[in-house]
């Protein structure tokens, strides 16, 4: 075998694991691409029900803050006297004057 035909072999060669090598990285990064996209998808749906939970119990302190402030006031206005008959006189009064 003379010179230019074992550089033409090794050449050959040094392609072919070059071709094997770029094969590896390939698989490795389309590996690491789904490992990381299976990660981000994980802490994706922890992150979205930590948040859910969080504002589920903010609306329903919410309401119950609503709720207690709505009692009190009817709490409120059920202890008001209204004076139906003084209200009386006076809305017909006012109805009865001249312009």
């Amino acid at each position: 075998m003379n010179t230019l035909d074992y550089l033409l072999e090794i050449e050959a060669q040094a392609a072919a694991m070059i071709k094997d090598a770029q094969v590896e990285a390939d698989m490795r990064i389309h590996e690491n691409e789904e490992k990381n996209n299976r990660t981000f998808d994980d802490r994706y749906k922890i992150e979205a029900h930590e948040s859910e939970s969080l504002l589920k119990k903010e609306i329903d302190r919410l309401k119950e803050q609503y709720h207690q402030k709505l009692e009190d006031y009817r709490k409120e206005i059920s202890g008001i006297n209204v004076d139906t008959e003084n209200f009386s006189f006076l809305f017909n009064d006012y109805l009865t004057k001249e312009g």
